[in-house]
């Protein structure tokens, strides 16, 4: 009986708002510095129930929404997202379906997953199946706006709490980066993974020159050495990279096709990818099947409260990014946010859909 709860029943309105956060301090990486995140925000109603989705994206991903998909979406069947998800990406031909336009239908397609569940009384993870229980973590941080003091007490909190890989950003300065590297080894210790994250600010040579400096206080994984647009770059510094430090991209991404090239160029050592940008639920669920094909791992980029059921239900899911300013945020506007345990998520099997309630008046402080 329970599977024929949501059955016939249609999508009687969408809800979208853009709401923009301003960061706890100064923030940048190898190629950009920001000082506040916007979040879009998609809530799908149908039979009394919310589904709630996000990306994190200009406030014009809004603006597409409303007027690209909303009447695409209203009116279908709650339970066929396929079939919705088919129609979204066909309404957006003309307006190209990768960028911007990807990160509208991933807002509205994990609203889509998040309201399915919730019309069968299901948890997400139970909705998608577990092959895991709970997934590993890793703390994301380490601004290269911040002071070592800020960057060793950051990490350090990671570490306390279980956490057994941390990630720090380069390429700034790349004159300063080594001695980051070594300020953030000595906060950790031995024994923790230590992760550097590049945001595609060298070229080839130059990566690899660093990418020495870094082996020598044990860095196992350089995330966009090169932009991931460079294919042949990557590439090149996967081939050449000192001997276990993996290489990882692909948080840019944003449809099956790119996924795909990063893998045929054997670019990567670890694919990336990120739910409210690929596409959402769905378009990683596509990278999973990809990475199970070429036989690689997959790590999901930020947004950890939509990553965790996900990944609990993927063959190939290596580890999440536990994402300082995700964390926060949605911390700050939604209940139920799901808070590690020993360096793991765990998805509550319990709790409808993705486990959480907007906290609708916190949020409106920050409505654009």
């Amino acid at each position: 009986m329970r599977a024929t709860v949501g059955a016939g029943c249609a999508i009687e309105r969408i809800e979208v708002g853009a709401y923009t956060i301003p960061t706890d301090a100064p923030e940048a990486d190898g190629t950009l510095s920001w000082d506040s995140t916007t979040i879009v925000l998609v809530e799908l109603h149908a039979g009394g129930h919310a589904g709630l989705g996000w990306t994190y994206g200009e406030p014009a991903v809004a603006g597409l929404i409303l007027d690209k998909l909303a009447d695409v979406v209203v009116g279908r069947e709650a339970m066929d997202i396929p079939g919705t998800w088919a129609a979204m990406t066909g309404s957006l031909r003309n307006a190209v379906t990768s960028g911007l336009s990807a990160f509208a239908v991933a807002a509205v397609d994990i609203a889509l997953w998040d309201l399915k569940a919730r019309l069968l009384d299901l948890s997400l993870s139970v909705l998608l199946g577990r092959r895991r229980e709970a997934v590993p973590i890793y703390g994301s941080g380490g601004f290269t706006s911040y002071s070592d003091e800020r960057l060793q007490a950051q990490l350090a909190a990671w570490v306390e709490q279980g956490i057994a890989r941390v990630k720090i950003k380069v390429g700034s300065d790349p004159g300063l980066d080594p001695a980051r590297v070594r300020a953030a080894r000595d906060a950790i210790g031995p024994d923790v993974e230590l992760m550097v994250d590049g945001n595609g600010a060298w070229a080839p040579d130059g990566a690899l020159a660093i990418a020495d400096r870094f082996a020598e206080c044990g860095v196992g994984w350089f995330e966009e050495p090169v932009s991931s647009d460079d294919l042949e770059g990557l590439r090149r510094v996967r081939d050449r990279a000192p001997a276990g430090m993996a290489i990882a991209a692909g948080e840019y991404v944003t449809d099956a096709y790119g996924f795909r090239r990063l893998l045929a160029a054997e670019a990567v050592d670890v694919l990336q990818g990120d739910a409210t940008r690929c596409g959402g639920i769905t378009g990683v669920l596509r990278a999973d099947a990809l990475c199970q094909a070429y036989g690689l791992p997959f790590s999901a980029h930020c947004s950890p409260t939509v990553h965790a059921p996900v990944c609990a239900a993927m063959q190939s899911a290596l580890h999440l990014e536990w994402f300082h300013d995700h964390v926060r945020i949605e911390r700050l506007l939604f209940d139920g946010a799901l808070e590690p345990e020993g360096g793991m998520l765990r998805p509550n099997p319990d709790s409808p859909g993705l486990g959480i309630e907007l906290r609708r008046a916190d949020a409106e402080r920050y409505a654009r």
